[in-house]
């Protein structure tokens, strides 16, 4: 018995599409509470419906969830130690905003509620930026383009 010659299936291009419109960033923090009090000082919103037990929930716009968790439980739901934002970077987390007064409305805030600052001050031409790390040392980066 001959193989069938294989057949040949032709995909048509498709536009990209967006997976999906929320996203949702689990950090680990020592004390979800203050955490929670810190980025509720810098403008984020408290979100009641995903808050509860080692998870405070913050809505930074345009459904992007923050879920501070504590540490413990982080480690328990990822099966993997959690690292040290103070000794090496993870990740950096941006946020655009829609003016220069606003990067610096929420920088400053950041550290007067006891962030660090972090990168210094960018002005390369139209892109705006201030870093600062927050109570646990997470690095995040407020921008503004045009």
């Amino acid at each position: 018995m001959l193989n069938p010659a294989p057949q040949v299936v032709i995909i048509p291009q498709q536009e990209p599409r967006h997976v999906s419109s929320t996203i949702f960033i689990s950090l680990p923090v020592r004390d979800p509470e203050a955490s929670g009090a810190f980025f509720t000082r810098i403008g984020f919103a408290p979100d009641a419906d995903f808050t509860g037990g080692d998870v405070v929930s913050m809505l930074v716009g345009g459904g992007i969830h923050v879920f501070l968790v504590a540490e413990a439980s982080f480690r328990r739901a990822t099966g993997r130690a959690v690292a040290d934002p103070g000794r090496c970077a993870e990740v950096e987390l941006a946020v655009q905003v829609e003016s220069r007064a606003r990067v610096d409305a929420i920088a400053d805030a950041a550290l007067a509620a006891g962030g660090a600052a972090a990168g210094g001050r960018d002005e390369p031409g139209i892109v705006f930026r201030r870093g600062f790390r927050d109570l646990d040392g997470h690095l995040w980066a407020v921008v503004h383009m045009g």
